[in-house]
């Protein structure tokens, strides 16, 4: 029976995720350095696999995991994982969105609050004794209106944190109907409005082909009035060159970004390294690598809603 119920970590995890799933008879086996090839040769013995970003769950690899019966993410994205292969396969997939929503909310707030503030140039002025208060003039977001791209579990949570801003709240989500119930302070809407009275907009949407590329010029160019971009969500939804042109332009007055079309700087190849180095030299962007969901909570917390999907999909499957 033991080996049926083992299950491979491929990433830095919460140890409460280890607690839970041995309490309810799982082998885990946490390999946070491991890497695709060598998931590949041994993914045959495992009940189960947790991933974060690392890894991709494609056919091949469910191919060879005969064993498996779930995979597990932490966090939102599925794009790493061939969701169809796997329900072919009979192999369950949960993610927790809900373990780090809170945390991409509260980072999406503060890179606008940065920007519109100017803290970047600000503090590094202060640090060099350089005293300029008119150049350092903000903005207020209050009386802003912003567009929500996409209502999900941080589309939804962000629009919470703005509610006591003093913001006109537009939100647009393509799948969804009626989805503004528990925000009354959310108008649900569509693109046309929101290209036509959105000052900012913040994308929350999966990367699918459908979302690849959405924020291109064609799009940029719709927008009534000069915008900010706020992306917590995935880099491939906006196109770099394309963004770049509209901070040249002037049409986009500010970007906040957290993900990146390539996030592994080393890799660049010459045409990215220009582009990157063309995004940098702008003072109206604000960038982090990829850790809006990173907080001490979020880790802890992604691993209790995982452990919990995880043992009552086992508890479905074991009963059923």
């Amino acid at each position: 029976m033991h080996h049926n119920k083992k299950v491979l970590i491929t990433d830095d995890v919460h140890p409460t995720l280890f607690k839970h799933l041995e309490s309810v008879g799982y082998h885990c086996e946490y390999r946070p350095e491991i890497h695709t090839n060598e998931v590949n040769q041994i993914i045959a013995e495992y009940t189960g696999i947790i991933i974060n970003s690392k890894i991709t769950v494609d056919k091949a690899m469910l191919d060879k995991a005969i064993r498996l019966k779930f995979i597990g993410r932490l966090g939102s994205g599925l794009e790493i994982i061939d969701l169809d292969y796997a329900a072919e396969k009979g192999v369950a997939v949960y993610n927790s969105p809900e373990g780090n929503r809170n945390a991409v909310a509260e980072h999406a707030l503060g890179m606008l609050l940065t920007l519109a503030n100017n803290f970047l140039q600000a503090d590094a002025q202060v640090r060099q004794k350089v005293w300029q208060r008119e150049e350092n003039r903000g903005f207020e977001i209050m009386g802003q209106t912003v567009g929500i791209i996409g209502f999900g579990h941080t589309g939804s949570t962000f629009a919470t944190k703005l509610a006591g801003m003093g913001m006109r709240v537009l939100a647009y989500d393509k799948y969804k109907l009626r989805y503004t119930n528990h925000h009354p302070y959310v108008e649900e809407t569509d693109m046309e409005t929101i290209f036509r009275e959105a000052d900012i907009i913040s994308l929350h949407l999966p990367l699918t082909e459908e979302t690849q590329h959405l924020v291109n010029l064609d799009f940029i160019e719709k927008f009534a009035k000069k915008i900010i971009i706020i992306n917590t969500s995935r880099g491939k939804v906006v196109k770099t060159t394309d963004l770049i042109a509209g901070l040249e332009s002037g049409k986009v007055r500010g970007a906040c970004l957290d993900v990146f079309e390539n996030e592994k700087p080393h890799t660049f190849n010459e045409g990215e390294s220009d582009v990157y180095e063309k995004l940098y030299q702008f003072g109206n962007v604000i960038l982090t690598p990829h850790v809006a969901g990173w907080t001490t909570e979020s880790k802890r917390r992604l691993a209790e809603v995982l452990a919990e999907k995880i043992i009552t999909g086992y508890e479905l499957r074991v009963t059923g």
